[in-house]
């Protein structure tokens, strides 16, 4: 039988060997633990045990279930796991005073480390990750990126009767992304945060935050949130933010969702980007044609082969990257072209905005500015530029920053469907969900040759060819000869005086 005395003894052997702690602070470590699962006792020769921190964790839980501690609830479970791996974790102001020691040596060092931090911690849920399928589907965009999501675990039905039943009108914190979460112990209904660091970075003489997705869905998966808890808003000031931190970290892409809903994320109510190290199908996109701005000629802009409408903007000096940029989100929002289904106002309510990506590129700054209308109809009565009821069978969610660039975050349920797809594709009695059955009839007509041996491949592809719809029913101008005409007559919108 697995004691706790072993789990405590290899957990605070795994906080050393990762350099959360020095050897001098094992029996510190130690009791802090054995006082959270309420253990007065411990048995110094108890065998070590060949697992991960996860692992650990997830047994120390289930003890602690066992013993009455805390309740058999996914919120409960992960407040005492988040204040055991506390332990470990040093107070905010040294992880951010060993970040920027780091930094004097390189700004990759110093994410390295932070980024190796918050997995050795589980606040990056690096067991749950592994779960999520993914892979690359070549596509005439390039190689997407398809994930089916399968990290994040889905609550119980005691767990969202709690949830009601103890539902509480706090504002502390104001949400999820609030600096008030570091260090946050957590509550039903609201995720623990004792293991929860960030990096304080300064944008733009504003106090910002650097912190680590949970759920990475890409290498280095960051969020950079305001102190302030404000809505998001797409300005020029956030196309200074957004080059200010590639400045600071050019090893980093950024971007912002959209800020109208539909079109937007999933949080609007905290001003926030997302960042990371990874190079996406979007940012290899070619440029499909280039064009002059008359009042930035030595701006490079170009549109870029790619279902969404994207306007690629290149300068050395980011001030300038920002003028041009915000000049053409000005015009953009006060634009209309009936005869593109464009229209910028119903009423006072606004349709276009802009979703904004920044990189470097050797020595210039580049600004990705992704043109988006969230206006609907009684056809599309989600969204005119949003995926049409043909796709939903595969995504149906909005199209926000991560798969404006070409990944795909798609639902748990199709790892389940998708294999029962193979099995019907190799001819075996099983139940297609009616909502895929004309996706697998286009399949067999395309690929009448299916084997075993070609039959994930196949699928694959097609499941990518099917992202690729849905991003082209998110883009403003089609891809076709009349949606490049469109297109055009924007840029001689922009172009006007």
């Amino acid at each position: 039988m697995t004691t706790v005395s072993s789990l405590i003894t290899t957990l605070v052997d795994q906080a050393i060997q990762k350099n959360m702690i020095d050897a001098s602070d094992r029996i510190y470590s130690r009791n802090q633990v054995l006082g959270l699962m309420e253990e007065t006792e411990f048995n110094e020769a108890a065998p070590k045990l060949e697992a991960d921190i996860p692992t650990l964790l997830e047994k120390l839980a289930d003890i602690a279930v066992d013993k009455g501690i805390i309740e058999n609830l996914l919120d409960a479970r992960e407040i005492l796991t988040a204040k055991i791996m506390n332990v470990f974790l040093s107070k905010p102001s040294e992880v951010n005073r060993i970040f920027y020691e780091k930094y004097k040596a390189s700004p990759e060092q110093a994410t390295d480390f932070f980024y190796q931090l918050s997995k050795d911690s589980n606040y990056i849920q690096t067991k749950r990750i592994a779960k999520n399928i993914h892979f690359k589907a070549d596509t005439k965009y390039g190689e997407l990126d398809i994930t089916i999501n399968l990290s994040k675990p889905e609550k119980d039905p005691e767990q969202i009767k709690r949830e009601k039943e103890m539902k509480q009108d706090s504002s502390y914190p104001k949400c999820l992304l609030c600096a008030e979460n570091e260090g946050y112990v957590g509550r039903i209904g609201h995720p623990a945060r004792s293991n929860h660091r960030v990096i304080h970075v300064p944008l733009e003489e504003e106090d910002w935050f650097l912190q680590y997705s949970p759920y990475v869905y890409y290498n280095e998966h960051s969020i950079v949130f305001s102190k302030e808890h404000r809505p998001m808003k797409i300005t020029k000031e956030a196309f200074e933010r957004i080059t200010a931190f590639t400045e600071k970290f050019p090893h980093y892409f950024i971007g912002s969702n959209a800020d109208l809903p539909i079109v937007g994320g999933s949080i609007l109510s905290h001003d926030h980007y997302q960042a990371g190290h990874y190079t996406f199908a979007m940012t290899n996109a070619a440029e499909e044609f280039n064009f002059t701005l008359d009042n930035y000629s030595d701006v490079k802009a170009s549109v870029v082969k790619w279902p969404l409408s994207v306007i690629r903007l290149r300068h050395p000096e980011r001030e300038k990257l920002v003028d041009a940029a915000n000049d053409i989100l000005i015009k953009w929002r006060q634009y209309s072209d009936l005869d593109a289904n464009i229209v910028a106002f119903t009423d006072d309510t606004p349709h276009n905005t802009i979703t904004p990506i920044a990189r470097r590129r050797g020595n210039e700054f580049e600004l990705d500015l992704v043109l988006r209308n969230n206006r609907t109809s009684e056809e599309h009565p989600m969204g005119i530029f949003h995926p049409h009821e043909d796709v939903h069978h595969i995504k149906k969610e909005n199209i926000g920053l991560i798969e404006v660039m070409g990944l795909a975050v798609l639902p748990p349920r199709l790892k389940d469907e998708l294999a029962t797809i193979e099995q019907f594709l190799l001819g075996k009695q099983v139940n297609v969900a009616d909502y895929h059955q004309d996706w697998v009839q286009e399949i067999q007509e395309k690929h009448p040759l299916i084997d075993s041996n070609n039959v994930t491949s196949i699928l694959e592809e097609e499941l990518g060819n099917k992202f690729a719809r849905v991003l082209e029913d998110a883009g403003v101008y089609k891809t076709d000869e009349s949606g490049r005409k469109a297109f055009k007559r924007f840029i001689s919108f922009v172009n006007q005086v």
